[in-house]
Protein backbone atom coordinates (compact mmCIF):
# COMPACT_ATOMS: atom_id res chain seq x y z
CA UNK A 1 0.00 0.00 0.00
CA UNK A 2 1.22 3.59 -0.71
CA UNK A 3 -0.38 6.68 0.93
CA UNK A 4 2.37 8.85 -0.72
CA UNK A 5 0.21 12.13 -1.67
CA UNK A 6 -2.69 11.83 1.01
CA UNK A 7 -3.01 13.76 3.85
CA UNK A 8 -4.97 11.50 6.42
CA UNK A 9 -6.53 13.23 9.63
CA UNK A 10 -6.58 11.05 12.59
CA UNK A 11 -8.55 11.99 15.72
CA UNK A 12 -7.88 10.51 19.33
CA UNK A 13 -4.05 10.24 17.77
CA UNK A 14 -2.23 10.87 21.10
CA UNK A 15 -3.24 7.24 22.22
CA UNK A 16 -3.60 3.45 21.22
CA UNK A 17 -4.99 2.76 18.06
CA UNK A 18 -4.52 6.75 16.98
CA UNK A 19 -0.97 6.49 17.77
CA UNK A 20 -0.24 3.43 16.38
CA UNK A 21 -2.67 4.37 12.88
CA UNK A 22 -0.61 7.78 12.67
CA UNK A 23 2.74 5.59 12.73
CA UNK A 24 1.50 3.31 10.83
CA UNK A 25 -0.28 5.49 7.93
CA UNK A 26 3.28 7.40 8.30
CA UNK A 27 5.42 4.76 7.23
CA UNK A 28 3.23 3.96 4.09
CA UNK A 29 4.07 7.74 3.36
CA UNK A 30 1.03 9.48 3.93
CA UNK A 31 1.20 13.04 5.37
CA UNK A 32 -0.67 12.91 8.67
CA UNK A 33 -2.94 15.28 10.62
CA UNK A 34 -2.43 14.13 14.41
CA UNK A 35 -5.46 15.49 16.74
CA UNK A 36 -5.67 14.47 20.56
CA UNK A 37 -6.48 16.07 24.07
CA UNK A 38 -2.97 15.39 25.44
CA UNK A 39 -0.50 17.60 24.35
CA UNK A 40 2.27 15.74 25.68
CA UNK A 41 1.50 12.61 24.38
CA UNK A 42 0.80 13.91 20.98
CA UNK A 43 4.14 15.46 20.60
CA UNK A 44 5.45 12.19 21.84
CA UNK A 45 3.62 9.92 19.04
CA UNK A 46 4.19 12.74 16.68
CA UNK A 47 7.86 12.70 17.00
CA UNK A 48 7.74 8.73 16.02
CA UNK A 49 5.93 9.35 13.10
CA UNK A 50 8.29 11.90 12.24
CA UNK A 51 11.15 9.36 12.75
CA UNK A 52 9.99 6.62 10.41
CA UNK A 53 8.16 9.08 7.88
CA UNK A 54 8.96 11.35 4.94
CA UNK A 55 6.50 13.58 5.61
CA UNK A 56 6.72 15.64 9.47
CA UNK A 57 3.01 15.10 11.15
CA UNK A 58 0.79 18.36 11.56
CA UNK A 59 0.12 18.09 15.23
CA UNK A 60 -3.60 19.86 16.63
CA UNK A 61 -4.28 19.75 20.26
CA UNK A 62 -8.40 19.52 20.22
CA UNK A 63 -11.35 18.09 21.98
CA UNK A 64 -13.70 16.24 19.57
CA UNK A 65 -16.47 17.04 21.61
CA UNK A 66 -16.07 20.51 21.55
CA UNK A 67 -17.54 22.00 18.24
CA UNK A 68 -15.04 25.01 17.92
CA UNK A 69 -12.58 22.86 18.16
CA UNK A 70 -13.93 20.11 15.20
CA UNK A 71 -14.34 23.62 12.77
CA UNK A 72 -10.53 24.40 13.40
CA UNK A 73 -9.30 21.13 13.25
CA UNK A 74 -10.67 21.00 9.50
CA UNK A 75 -10.11 24.64 8.56
CA UNK A 76 -6.23 24.54 9.78
CA UNK A 77 -5.83 21.27 8.31
CA UNK A 78 -7.27 22.36 4.59
CA UNK A 79 -5.42 25.76 4.97
CA UNK A 80 -1.61 23.31 5.73
CA UNK A 81 -2.53 21.14 3.02
CA UNK A 82 -4.85 22.22 0.80
CA UNK A 83 -6.75 18.84 0.58
CA UNK A 84 -8.30 15.82 2.91
CA UNK A 85 -7.95 12.52 1.44
CA UNK A 86 -9.20 10.20 4.72
CA UNK A 87 -10.69 10.84 7.77
CA UNK A 88 -9.97 8.66 11.02
CA UNK A 89 -12.97 9.27 13.35
CA UNK A 90 -10.45 7.09 16.09
CA UNK A 91 -11.12 9.14 19.61
CA UNK A 92 -13.68 7.21 21.88
CA UNK A 93 -14.19 6.30 25.46
CA UNK A 94 -15.88 3.74 27.17
CA UNK A 95 -17.63 3.34 30.60
CA UNK A 96 -18.79 0.28 32.92
CA UNK A 97 -22.27 0.46 33.86
CA UNK A 98 -25.99 -1.39 33.17
CA UNK A 99 -29.23 -0.68 33.11
CA UNK A 100 -29.42 -0.49 37.04
CA UNK A 101 -25.90 1.73 37.55
CA UNK A 102 -26.04 3.75 34.57
CA UNK A 103 -27.04 7.55 34.85
CA UNK A 104 -28.05 9.47 32.27
CA UNK A 105 -24.82 11.82 32.98
CA UNK A 106 -22.94 8.67 31.68
CA UNK A 107 -25.04 7.81 28.55
CA UNK A 108 -24.85 11.40 27.07
CA UNK A 109 -20.87 11.44 27.74
CA UNK A 110 -20.25 8.61 26.08
CA UNK A 111 -22.55 9.45 23.10
CA UNK A 112 -21.20 12.94 22.68
CA UNK A 113 -17.74 11.10 22.18
CA UNK A 114 -18.65 8.22 20.63
CA UNK A 115 -21.11 9.30 18.03
CA UNK A 116 -21.97 13.01 18.19
CA UNK A 117 -18.67 14.26 17.68
CA UNK A 118 -17.87 11.89 14.66
CA UNK A 119 -21.44 12.89 12.95
CA UNK A 120 -20.21 16.36 13.55
CA UNK A 121 -16.58 15.88 12.27
CA UNK A 122 -17.82 13.97 9.67
CA UNK A 123 -19.75 16.88 8.19
CA UNK A 124 -17.42 19.50 8.34
CA UNK A 125 -15.03 16.69 6.35
CA UNK A 126 -17.38 15.96 3.75
CA UNK A 127 -16.74 18.54 1.79
CA UNK A 128 -13.06 17.89 1.28
CA UNK A 129 -13.40 14.47 1.01
CA UNK A 130 -15.87 14.87 -2.11
CA UNK A 131 -13.32 16.84 -4.30
CA UNK A 132 -10.95 14.83 -3.21
CA UNK A 133 -12.76 11.58 -3.86
CA UNK A 134 -11.38 10.24 -0.30
CA UNK A 135 -13.03 8.60 2.43
CA UNK A 136 -13.72 7.70 5.96
CA UNK A 137 -12.90 4.93 8.42
CA UNK A 138 -14.54 4.85 11.54
CA UNK A 139 -12.59 3.55 14.85
CA UNK A 140 -15.86 1.24 16.12
CA UNK A 141 -16.37 -2.17 18.36
CA UNK A 142 -17.10 -5.87 18.55
CA UNK A 143 -19.31 -4.43 21.19
CA UNK A 144 -21.43 -2.88 17.92
CA UNK A 145 -21.79 -6.39 16.40
CA UNK A 146 -22.80 -7.97 20.05
CA UNK A 147 -24.28 -7.62 23.24
CA UNK A 148 -21.84 -7.04 26.56
CA UNK A 149 -22.88 -7.28 30.42
CA UNK A 150 -22.28 -4.31 32.39
CA UNK A 151 -21.48 -1.99 29.31
CA UNK A 152 -24.95 -0.33 27.85
CA UNK A 153 -23.99 3.24 26.86
CA UNK A 154 -20.74 2.05 24.94
CA UNK A 155 -22.61 -0.81 23.37
CA UNK A 156 -25.41 1.35 22.61
CA UNK A 157 -22.79 4.06 21.22
CA UNK A 158 -20.91 1.73 18.97
CA UNK A 159 -24.01 0.33 17.31
CA UNK A 160 -25.08 3.60 16.54
CA UNK A 161 -21.68 4.25 15.14
CA UNK A 162 -22.08 1.07 12.76
CA UNK A 163 -25.53 2.24 11.51
CA UNK A 164 -24.29 5.95 10.99
CA UNK A 165 -21.34 4.33 8.93
CA UNK A 166 -23.30 2.19 6.66
CA UNK A 167 -25.77 5.35 6.23
CA UNK A 168 -23.10 7.25 5.66
CA UNK A 169 -22.19 5.04 3.24
CA UNK A 170 -24.97 5.01 0.80
CA UNK A 171 -25.36 9.04 0.87
CA UNK A 172 -21.64 9.45 -0.24
CA UNK A 173 -21.13 6.18 -2.84
CA UNK A 174 -23.01 8.47 -5.41
CA UNK A 175 -20.10 11.32 -4.95
CA UNK A 176 -17.05 8.51 -4.87
CA UNK A 177 -16.59 8.80 -1.56
CA UNK A 178 -16.33 5.44 0.63
CA UNK A 179 -17.28 5.11 4.45
CA UNK A 180 -15.68 2.00 6.85
CA UNK A 181 -15.21 1.40 10.15
CA UNK A 182 -13.05 -1.28 12.08
CA UNK A 183 -14.48 -3.31 15.05
CA UNK A 184 -12.04 -4.35 17.16
CA UNK A 185 -12.61 -6.65 20.07
CA UNK A 186 -9.76 -6.75 23.05
CA UNK A 187 -6.75 -4.44 21.95
CA UNK A 188 -3.71 -4.13 24.34
CA UNK A 189 -3.86 -0.06 25.02
CA UNK A 190 -4.76 1.94 28.08
CA UNK A 191 -8.56 1.85 26.90
CA UNK A 192 -9.69 -0.56 29.87
CA UNK A 193 -7.19 1.42 32.24
CA UNK A 194 -9.18 4.44 31.71
CA UNK A 195 -12.59 3.02 32.50
CA UNK A 196 -11.00 2.19 35.95
CA UNK A 197 -9.44 -1.44 35.79
CA UNK A 198 -6.52 -1.51 37.87
CA UNK A 199 -2.79 -3.05 36.07
CA UNK A 200 -3.77 -6.09 38.30
CA UNK A 201 -7.00 -6.97 37.27
CA UNK A 202 -6.14 -5.68 33.89
CA UNK A 203 -3.61 -8.68 33.53
CA UNK A 204 -6.07 -10.88 35.00
CA UNK A 205 -8.56 -9.82 32.31
CA UNK A 206 -6.01 -10.01 29.29
CA UNK A 207 -5.51 -13.82 30.52
CA UNK A 208 -9.42 -14.60 30.93
CA UNK A 209 -9.47 -13.27 26.67
CA UNK A 210 -6.87 -15.83 25.69
CA UNK A 211 -10.46 -18.43 26.35
CA UNK A 212 -12.80 -15.62 24.73
CA UNK A 213 -11.10 -15.10 21.45
CA UNK A 214 -11.05 -17.81 19.37
CA UNK A 215 -7.31 -16.92 18.07
CA UNK A 216 -6.50 -17.47 21.52
CA UNK A 217 -4.77 -13.90 22.61
CA UNK A 218 -5.78 -9.89 22.52
CA UNK A 219 -4.46 -7.69 19.67
CA UNK A 220 -2.23 -5.22 19.10
CA UNK A 221 -2.75 -1.57 17.75
CA UNK A 222 -0.53 -2.08 14.82
CA UNK A 223 -3.32 -4.86 13.87
CA UNK A 224 -5.62 -2.66 13.64
CA UNK A 225 -3.61 0.07 12.27
CA UNK A 226 -3.00 -2.27 9.74
CA UNK A 227 -6.76 -3.07 9.04
CA UNK A 228 -7.59 0.96 9.14
CA UNK A 229 -4.69 1.57 6.47
CA UNK A 230 -6.13 -1.34 3.93
CA UNK A 231 -9.86 -0.24 4.35
CA UNK A 232 -8.31 3.41 3.36
CA UNK A 233 -6.02 2.24 0.72
CA UNK A 234 -6.80 3.25 -3.16
CA UNK A 235 -6.89 -0.40 -3.37
CA UNK A 236 -9.98 -1.19 -1.54
CA UNK A 237 -11.77 1.24 -3.89
CA UNK A 238 -14.79 -1.41 -4.40
CA UNK A 239 -15.84 -1.50 -0.38
CA UNK A 240 -17.91 0.87 1.58
CA UNK A 241 -20.67 0.21 4.39
CA UNK A 242 -18.55 -2.38 5.59
CA UNK A 243 -17.95 -3.30 9.11
CA UNK A 244 -14.75 -5.35 9.79
CA UNK A 245 -14.33 -6.80 12.66
CA UNK A 246 -10.50 -7.00 13.72
CA UNK A 247 -11.26 -9.27 16.70
CA UNK A 248 -9.85 -12.72 16.81
CA UNK A 249 -12.93 -14.41 16.11
CA UNK A 250 -14.90 -12.85 19.00
CA UNK A 251 -17.59 -11.68 16.66
CA UNK A 252 -18.59 -15.46 15.81
CA UNK A 253 -17.73 -16.84 18.93
CA UNK A 254 -21.05 -18.35 20.81
CA UNK A 255 -21.62 -18.37 24.13
CA UNK A 256 -20.60 -21.83 25.94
Amino acid sequence: MDFSGKVVLITGASSGIGAATAKYLTELGATVAMTGRNAENLNKFGAECEAVGKQKPFLLVADVTKTEDNSRVIEETIKKFGKLDVLVNNAGKGAAGSIETTTLEQYDDIMQTNVRAVYHLTMLAVPHLIKSKGNIVNVSSVAGTRSFPNALAYCVSKTALDQFTRCVALDLAPKQVRVNSVNPAVIVTDFHHRVGMNAADYATYLKQCEQTHPLGRVGQASEVAAAIAFLAADTASFITGTNLCVDGGKNILCPR
